[in-house]
């Protein structure tokens, strides 16, 4: 039984007509059928690294079942990826009229490509790439060509099937100039605003974590591609009217993205924890006793296991860097997290957030950062005579906002685009985009226990930042 339309719902890769394929239970999708080529990938030392790095990161700190790896996830959106591919496939069948489908040459493509997506995340990589800026971008260009270099197994296995240019574009799109190599759509399947990614994620995270949340798997039905543009699409309109219910799940799906961020993604205890390993990777990589290479073949559990080893050597950094780097890996272990001092929220800080965001975010200032907090570290020893950790917690402006740009075919055109040039149309798309910037929070942590100490740190930090606004009334004498 071959791919396409005449399969939907229950995949079973060209070669199977050989019966070269394997099954792997999901517990969130069911039974997911991979080419023995897929299997091949899956089973190099690069892929297996993903069982060892949560998906979520530190987020079982706060919701214990988040232990779902990103293994689990990488296997997850190749049954999205295949999901979608079949949906294309049956609306180009019923309507093929300016459209394009996806051939089993493509699908190949495509699906590999869906499957080694995350193959370059590092543990608590968001927080060590994203909010510290210490290491290329995991979607780097730079990042993917080292991981499918021959000297890898991966690179190997893919160089073998004759793969690794195709995969390496589709990973990359447009954003590193990839677009003349591989179509649109190839990219976006996965990793559009709406894309194999999102929905395998949004429905593996609330399984894992517990939360509430419906995705209605009948939005994947409505993807096409367009002929013209190239472009991945999902067509709202039905003979000229708009379809609110296609528009409506696309809302709720975006809707649920915010939720999760709200409630998980960005949870202070999440944040606290990320920000205790970045602050012990930051002092060990300053101290050159590790480098980023170092972390590339880690597990979460290994990389914490690194800095304690290389922390016992007492040639290699002062006995004051090795004693904080163990005190921080050991209070994440126990978890014993810093305590939130300050928190300037974007809604009160419209004003002085970019001013926070150009010095405390922006590519190549990360050592302003790390002067203002040891500053501050200095004030709060003269002041108070005790010997305290102050990390600054500085999300990007749009922190990891994606705007909407899945395409759509909008009722009277004949021209797809991106939903984000119709969301006047659309009220709900801006209130949505409105709520989710104003999740954006500027933390300063501390990990005094001394309550007196702690709030000696808040009234510093505030008079380190005149201008901005701190919400945050902790009762630090009952903390």
């Amino acid at each position: 039984m071959s791919g396409g339309a005449g399969t939907r719902g229950r995949y079973t890769p060209a070669v199977s007509r050989r019966n070269r394929f394997s099954v792997i239970r999901d517990p969130v999708h069911g039974d997911v059928y991979l080419s023995h080529e897929e299997i091949r990938v899956l089973d190099t030392p690069e892929m297996q690294r993903l069982r060892g790095i949560k998906q979520l990161g530190t987020a079982f700190l706060a919701y214990p079942g988040a232990v779902h790896t990103r293994f689990d996830h990488s296997i997850g959106t190749l049954q999205m990826t295949q999901r979608m591919i079949e949906a294309i496939n049956m609306n180009f069948e019923l309507d093929p009229r300016g459209c394009l489908s996806i051939g089993e040459a493509e699908a190949r493509v495509i699906r590999m490509a869906s499957l080694v997506h995350d193959i370059t995340h590092i543990p608590f990589g968001h927080n060590i790439e994203d909010q510290t800026g210490l290491f290329h971008r995991h979607d780097s260009a730079y990042r993917f060509e080292l991981m499918f270099s021959s000297s890898t197994g991966v690179g190997g296995v893919l160089a073998d099937l004759g793969l690794t240019k195709d995969v390496l574009n589709t990973l990359l799109g447009s954003t590193e100039g990839a677009a003349s190599d591989v179509p649109p759509y190839w990219h976006q399947i996965t990793s559009d605003t709406i894309s194999a990614d999102i929905l395998d994620y949004l429905q593996r995270d609330a399984y894992f974590t517990g939360l509430r949340l419906g995705v209605d798997p009948r939005v994947t039905n409505y993807f096409r591609v367009d002929r013209q543009s190239g472009n991945l699409y999902i067509d709202v309109a039905k003979r000229e009217l708009l379809r609110e219910d296609i528009l409506s799940e696309i809302v709720r799906l975006l809707e649920a993205r915010y939720y999760f961020s709200e409630r998980v993604y960005y949870h202070h205890a999440k944040v606290a924890a990320g920000a205790l390993v970045a602050r012990a990777v930051d002092l060990a990589v300053r101290h050159d006793l590790i480098v980023e290479a170092d972390c590339y073949p880690c597990t979460d559990e290994s990389l914490l296991a690194l800095l304690e080893r290389r922390v016992e050597d007492p040639g290699r950094a002062p006995a004051e860097v090795r004693e904080r780097i163990k005190a921080l890996v050991h209070r994440f272990r126990e978890r014993r997290l810093l305590k939130r001092a300050c928190v300037f929220p974007r809604y009160e800080n419209e004003e002085v957030q970019e001013e926070l965001v150009e010095r405390f975010f922006t590519p190549g200032r990360h050592e302003e950062r790390v002067a203002a907090e040891e500053r501050l570290r200095d004030l709060v020893r003269f002041s108070t005579g005790r010997d305290v950790e102050v990390l600054f917690y500085c999300p990007a402006a749009r922190m990891q906002l994606k705007e909407a740009q899945t395409h759509v075919r909008w009722p009277g055109s004949d021209v797809v685009r991106p939903l984000s040039e119709v969301a006047e149309r659309v009220p709900r798309l801006a209130d949505l985009e409105r709520s989710y910037r104003n999740l954006w929070k500027f933390y300063i942590f501390v990990d005094a226990a001394d309550p007196l100490v702690a709030q000696r740190v808040q009234e510093l930090a505030i008079e380190e930042f005149p201008g901005a606004t701190n919400v945050y009334r902790a009762d630090f004498a009952g903390s």
